[in-house]
């Protein structure tokens, strides 16, 4: 049998539509739900599968990831029409879709209020706001977290008190939705909340607290992010150390150079290889340019002698990054490192007959920081050989911090 993972790197809809009808496995049907719901193909069979599937299934797990499918697809008003037998139309304003489904937030029948909940979190009205908190204490778990979820997205500060009251919900997923929704929502209540949520029992809602935490423009979350770095799971540990970062990024300016400072401090005291290996993983490969600049000029400051050479190599590595501000931190963290092996390292890149005229420039450049004799004399030639004016013009400013040519 061909497996899900396969089916999904496909794209195979029909077999995994035959999958979510046929199979006698329930985790089967509810990861086949899962994978429709992300897949970019033609919806009309597809959402009649996932439909049926939120309404006929005997397994209460596949019928929320069929719910949740088609909340994906943008689709679940189809459901919400099939099981009240009434349309209710995507075109209508926002304040008259709101209105009816606030409505079925009340059903008697939970697959309706969860997909009632998805949808006013998706629409975005606020005026649903109340409503959804006065389903929180709902008796079916997976309607308290699809709640959860949709006051998140909200983003309605009226929320947070009652959310709150959800962070010992019995249920993981529900703490895990309510951790979410919190980091969403932020502020200062929404923070203390979460805090209060950095030693619930299940991985996954510390993981969540742990990345949301980075979203709050404050220093107050640092002390608990560090205390985190000791976590049992590498994954919490891992959420951490991207929740460190983006608060460099989103902290108020002013106090930014008191963070980095506080923040070199603290995690320079233990040479934590998730720490190195983290920052690693955002500085190869992050998306966001300001995690990779942050990234860049952390790892210079927080490596220890353990993880050395797996840091240098990184930040060789970015040394021609597009991004100009990530090479020239790169060179900045390369020199804090300092050292024969920093040295060793540049002189490499301009003895590399692949490396780009960037990655020479830029390893100049560091050589004026970091260099001793043997860089002057490299440095000497290079002057005289290199075809590229801007590695000519780094080598000869590196040479004058030398002491000159020979």
């Amino acid at each position: 049998m061909t497996s899900l993972f396969t089916l999904e790197k496909e794209a195979d809809a029909e077999r995994l539509v035959t999958l979510l009808s046929e199979s006698n496995n329930d985790t089967v049907r509810q990861r086949a739900a899962e994978i429709l719901g992300d897949l970019d193909v033609p919806d009309d069979e597809v959402v009649d599968s996932l439909t049926t599937a939120a309404q006929d299934d005997s397994n209460g797990a596949v019928r929320a990831a069929a719910i949740d499918a088609l909340d994906q697809r943008e689709a679940v008003e189809q459901l919400i029409s099939a099981i009240v037998g009434e349309e209710i139309s995507g075109s209508k304003a926002e304040w008259a879709r709101a209105e009816e489904l606030t409505d079925a937030l009340t059903s008697d029948q939970p697959e309706l209020r969860m997909a009632a909940a998805n949808v006013l979190g998706r629409i975005g009205s606020r005026s649903a706001t109340e409503d959804l908190i006065r389903r929180l204490p709902d008796p079916d778990p997976r309607v308290r977290a699809r709640v959860a979820r949709a006051l998140g997205r909200l983003e309605d500060k009226r929320a947070v008190s009652h959310l709150a009251e959800r962070r010992t919900d019995e249920e993981v997923d529900v703490r895990r939705e309510t951790a979410e929704a919190l980091g969403r929502i932020e502020g200062d209540e929404a923070l203390s909340a979460l805090l209060g949520m950095l030693n619930d029992p299940a991985e996954a809602v510390r993981r969540i607290t742990a990345g949301s935490l980075g979203n709050f423009g404050s220093v107050k979350p640092l002390d608990a992010l560090v205390g985190l770095l000791g976590d049992k799971s590498e994954a919490v540990r891992k959420a951490a150390v991207f929740s460190l970062i983006e608060l460099l990024s989103n902290v108020p300016p002013e106090q930014s150079h008191e963070l980095r400072e506080t923040m070199v401090q603290k995690l320079s005291t233990s040479d934590h290889r998730v720490v190195v290996s983290s920052l690693v993983d955002i500085i190869e490969e992050g998306s966001q340019a300001h995690q990779r600049r942050n990234a860049t000029w952390l790892l210079g400051r927080v490596t220890g002698t353990q993880h050395r050479w797996e840091a240098i190599e990184t930040l060789v590595g970015v040394l021609d990054a597009d991004d100009g501000m990530t090479a020239q931190f790169a060179v900045t963290s390369l020199a804090t490192i300092g050292g024969e092996s920093v040295e060793t390292a540049l002189l490499e890149v301009l003895s590399d007959s692949e490396a780009t005229t960037d990655a020479q420039a830029m390893a100049a450049f560091g050589l004026g920081k970091v260099g001793g004799e043997r860089s002057r004399e490299r440095l000497d030639t290079l002057v005289d050989t290199t075809d590229d004016e801007e590695v000519r013009k780094r080598a000869f400013s590196a040479l004058s911090k030398l002491g000159g040519r020979a």
